[in-house]
């Protein structure tokens, strides 16, 4: 390929929109075009890097039994229906009529479509397992585009769906997964990835984990601490110690405008730790009122409470006088019975708290909740913060990082396909469900990722198990005869050899051309000029600046065949 020959641009500047490295660096580079909010076209080198990333995919996901296959991108509503999804999902999946009136979706994820395809074949015992995925565009209507291909609403994506006779087959299967996707990202040129406990959010299942590369812009939270210990913020288990506490009266104080928990601590000369906090959510089906009561110092991790309660909910805006709720001053003691009260366990063992008294200007102190309120149960739905103790050692060590999310794998269980009525007949001829898993990365994240990762101030660095190209040549001088013919056959001699290479033999300037070069992010880089050649031939270099060399004319291109061929090896 030839640079001139190729449609794009490159830009000294990116669109003032970037607001992450990647996004920007590949904007400048011409690697995609924008065209609606989290929609890209892409041009001529991110294509070829997504295509070298699927291959990885699927070379990896072929070796451990997977068989590709190709759902449909359109589905009709009643396939998600069938597994109640339909409705349980909000707006961010496209849904709309065919020219018959038939209501229809855009895939977004395709576990609907995997049982549909299995369940009619796989009858026996004997069929399982198997594992089904494929590369295939979806779209997903995502409320946050941002970071150009980090975050999108259309995007490629490998899913894979695993089908089995029980738990133990789903375990052993899942393990092998997991050290797949390992393989996957060290290929694709990762460095600095780990693997966490997650939510398992709209796909369902009990056991998750999803694989993070550590990145300063990273949008997903991480708690980790150095004993192994990796949980997603939606997922972190938070352990606290308490301070029991003297048991004593429950008592009412006036507290007159103080309504926040810093007012309160400072008004009382007490440790927030001391304090009950209430947060008020509703229901997003019938806007019934649910109040979270933690301890003052803590946070609530929505998606914890959202899980624990079984339905979506959203933090309350207005709270009307007939609610019985009195904003500032909640607390459990005297709440109308019709509210929904879940208690975080970083209140238990606490013997004397503080709370609101339900009265305007009033709390309680002295709550004692076994003794004042009787057996209530407690549930972790607290958001974890740098310094908690771990739920693995026992040590006060989790410390935050942020995360890209480069890909994730789930245990599903029978969420599917017993909504969706697939069954098997067992060995003794009876019916049975099957067990799956679930297994995604996002294509145009994971090279957005890289990019994000691997790059300087000049332009990507691509790992050239995925670059676009592995060399390029640089030829400085396209009006000098000599440096036009070895730059030439450099080149010929290049593709002769199987080598990736792109020619840039364009009449412009040096430093506008290894601009360019830098923006192209090419492993290694040929230049030919009257210098190089009166230095005894063709000065090569690494983008990443770990060498650069002389080698004769004659020699160049075995010995760039033969750098590939190591880099590739290493």
């Amino acid at each position: 390929m030839k640079v001139a020959n190729m449609l794009g641009e490159r830009f000294k500047n990116a669109p003032k929109d970037c607001v992450i490295e990647s996004h920007a660096l590949m904007m400048r580079g011409g690697y995609m075009k924008y065209m609606a909010n989290g929609i890209f076209s892409l041009f001529t080198p991110a294509k070829r890097i997504m295509r070298k990333i699927e291959q990885i995919i699927r070379e990896e996901m072929d070796a451990v039994d997977g068989q590709e296959v190709m759902f449909p991108v359109v589905m009709p509503a009643s396939l998600w229906e069938e597994s109640g999804r339909y409705t349980s999902i909000g707006s961010e999946m496209a849904r709309w009529k065919d020219r018959s009136g038939n209501p229809m979706v855009l895939g977004m994820t395709h576990e609907e479509a995997a049982v549909h395809l299995a369940r009619d074949t796989a009858q026996s015992y004997a069929d399982f397992p198997f594992m089904i995925y494929q590369i295939q565009t979806k779209f997903r209507d995502e409320p946050r585009a941002r970071g150009g291909l980090i975050r999108v609403r259309e995007f490629t994506m490998k899913d894979a769906y695993s089908f089995h006779t029980s738990q133990a087959d789903l375990e052993r299967y899942y393990a092998r997964v997991y050290d797949a996707y390992n393989r996957i990202f060290t290929r694709c040129g990762c460095k600095n990835f780990i693997s966490v406990q997650s939510d398992s959010g709209m796909m369902g299942g009990s056991i998750s984990h999803e694989f993070m590369l550590l990145t300063e812009v990273g949008e997903d939270t991480l708690a980790i601490c150095d004993c192994g210990y990796r949980a997603n913020m939606e997922a972190a288990v938070v352990s606290v110690t308490n301070e029991p506490g003297e048991i004593a009266p429950l008592t009412k104080v006036s507290t007159p405008d103080i309504k926040t928990i810093d007012d309160l601590k400072n008004f009382l000369h007490m440790d927030e730790k001391q304090l009950a906090k209430a947060v008020v959510y509703q229901k997003n089906e019938d806007d019934s009122f649910i109040i979270a009561f933690i301890r003052g110092d803590l946070e609530v991790n929505e998606t914890k409470l959202r899980n624990y309660l079984g339905y979506e909910i959203h933090p309350a805006v207005e709270i009307p006088a007939e609610s019985g709720i009195v904003p500032g001053f909640i607390g459990p003691v005297g709440l109308p019975k019709n509210i929904k009260v879940v208690y975080d366990a970083s209140l238990k063992g606490i013997e004397c708290l503080v709370c609101g008294a339900n009265e305007l200007d009033t709390h309680y102190t002295g709550l004692n909740v076994k003794r004042d309120l009787g057996d209530v149960e407690y549930v972790d739905v607290a958001k974890t913060f740098a310094g908690a103790i771990c739920p693995e050692c026992g040590k006060p060590h989790i410390h935050i990082e942020k995360g890209i999310e480069i890909g994730n794998i789930f245990q599903l269980g029978k969420k599917y396909t017993e909504s969706m009525g697939m069954t098997y007949l067992d060995e003794n001829g009876d019916r049975q469900v099957p067990i799956m898993g679930c297994y995604g990365i996002g294509v145009g994240r994971l090279c957005a990722s890289v990019c994000q990762e691997s790059h300087d101030d000049y332009g990507p660095i691509w790992p050239i198990s995925i670059a676009p190209w592995q060399v390029e040549v640089c030829n400085l001088r396209v009006d000098d005869p000599a440096v036009k013919e070895t730059a030439d056959r450099l080149y010929a001699e290049l593709l002769s050899l199987g080598v990736e290479v792109l020619y840039d033999d364009r009449d412009i300037r040096p430093g506008a051309m290894f601009a360019d070069a830098d923006l192209f992010g090419i492993p290694l880089r040929a230049v030919v000029s009257p210098k190089s050649l009166a230095n005894g031939g063709i000065e090569i270099s690494a983008r990443d600046k770990s060498f650069k060399e002389t080698v004769s004319a004659a020699d160049a291109a075995i010995w760039l065949r033969d750098k590939v061929v190591e880099m590739l090896n290493a």
